[in-house]
C-alpha cells in the first residue's frame, strides 16, 4: 500500500497584518529579522590567542555569550578559535623559555617540574636525644618476676581497668 502525504485537516491560507494594518499573504519576508552582528575574524583570532573568557570576547564585540557560542559552533569562527588558542600558548612557553635562559632561576624550576617531571624531594629525619636513635617501648619481659611480683602486677592492672559498660 503507498504512503501517502498527510494534509492538516482544517489548511487555511497563511495571513499577517502588516504595520498599515492591511492583511498579507505568505510566510515570513524578505530580509526580516535581526541582521546578524559582524564579528571580525581578526580580532576574534587574536581574543582567543590571548586566551580570553567567552563573557570578555562577548563584552568585546558587544553581544551575548550565547552569540559567541553559536558562531563557536560555525567551521570558520572554530578554526579561528583553535588557531588563536594555539598561538597563544606557543607565545606564553616561548616568553617563559626566554625568561628561563636570561637566567630566572624559578622559572628554570617551573619549567623542569612541567616539562621534565622533576620535583622538590623533602625528607625529615627524626632521631633521639644527642642525635641518636630513638628509643621504641617494648614489650616487658615478665618471665623475670617471681609468683609474689606477677600477682601484685594483676592486681595493679584489675585497678586501672575501665568499669565494664564503658
Amino acid at each position: 500500500m503507498p504512503i501517502r502525504e498527510r494534509k492538516p485537516l482544517f489548511a487555511r491560507p497563511r495571513l499577517t497584518r502588516s504595520l498599515g494594518g492591511e492583511e498579507m499573504r505568505g510566510g515570513p519576508r524578505q530580509n526580516a529579522g535581526r541582521k546578524p552582528v559582524e564579528i571580525d575574524l581578526e580580532d576574534w583570532e587574536k581574543l582567543h590567542s590571548m586566551q580570553s573568557t567567552m563573557e570578555e570576547i562577548a563584552g568585546f564585540f558587544g553581544v551575548s555569550i550565547r552569540t559567541i557560542e553559536t558562531r563557536l559552533k560555525q567551521p570558520q569562527y572554530a578554526e579561528a578559535a583553535m588557531r588563536g588558542r594555539a598561538k597563544g600558548k606557543i607565545s606564553l612557553r616561548r616568553r617563559q623559555w626566554q625568561s628561563a635562559e636570561g637566567g630566572n632561576v624559578r622559572m628554570q624550576i617551573w619549567l623542569g617540574k612541567q616539562m621534565l617531571g622533576q620535583k622538590e624531594v623533602v625528607s625529615n629525619e627524626i632521631t633521639g636525644p644527642g642525635g641518636g636513635p630513638i628509643k621504641v617501648a617494648t614489650k616487658p619481659d615478665l618471665s623475670k618476676l617471681n609468683e609474689d611480683e606477677l600477682r601484685q602486677l594483676r592486681e595493679i592492672a584489675a585497678r586501672t581497668r575501665p568499669p565494664k559498660g564503658n
